[in-house]
């Protein structure tokens, strides 16, 4: 009796939790792309008559504005930024830190061909260390972007980690949610289901 009942129960189990993990996942985007949308209007603005029965002044973007999300974690923050930017321009970068030393390592790195001219959003959920950031800001320098044409896009902080990027880079604006001593680890995995 036991075992005719046994596989139902499993599939029910695998239908819920596949439907918790989606849930899970979207209030993780609603939540990222909420935040990214609203830092995102830090980004360079110019007014923009509109009429849709009636004239107002809107806002429209400058052009010259692009992303760059850190990989893996950061691409959790592009939906946001492409739903408030339709048409922006998003580079990527992967750095990944040594367990032991935590020395950044740039692996990989892609960016618009134009860059050095943008205001660039850098995107990355966890800034614990610090460590990943400076990474990046030194690629998308050796790219001809300038320091204070970089905001730094982070849902949580660390005090360290902010001011090591500070002491390094002071001209790089810092955009964040929450300061706190501990910053919650895994962002990617849990965003991505990995885990």
């Amino acid at each position: 009796m036991l075992t005719k009942q046994r596989p139902q129960v499993l599939e029910e189990v695998e239908k819920l939790l596949l439907v918790w993990l989606n849930e899970k996942h979207l209030a993780g985007d609603s939540v990222s792309e909420t935040i990214t949308c609203e830092k995102a209007k830090k980004l360079p603005q110019v007014a923009k008559p509109v009429e849709d029965g009636h004239k107002y002044e809107g806002v429209k973007f400058e052009k010259g504005n692009c992303g760059v999300s850190i990989m893996r974690s950061g691409e959790a923050m592009e939906q946001g930024l492409r739903d408030c930017c339709r048409s922006i321009r998003i580079g990527k970068i992967l750095i990944q830190s040594d367990e032991e030393t935590q020395k950044a390592k740039v692996y990989y790195a892609k960016f618009p061909p134009d860059i050095f001219r943008r205001k660039v959003l850098l995107m990355y959920p966890i800034l614990s260390t610090g460590n990943t950031v400076i990474e990046a800001v030194k690629v998308l320098i050796e790219h001809g972007v300038q320091p204070k044409h970089i905001i730094l896009l982070s849902l949580f902080s660390t005090p360290h980690g902010a001011k090591s990027i500070i002491q390094e880079f002071p001209d790089i604006t810092i955009l964040t949610t929450e300061v706190h001593p501990v910053a919650p680890t895994h962002f990617g995995q849990k965003y991505f289901g990995t885990d």
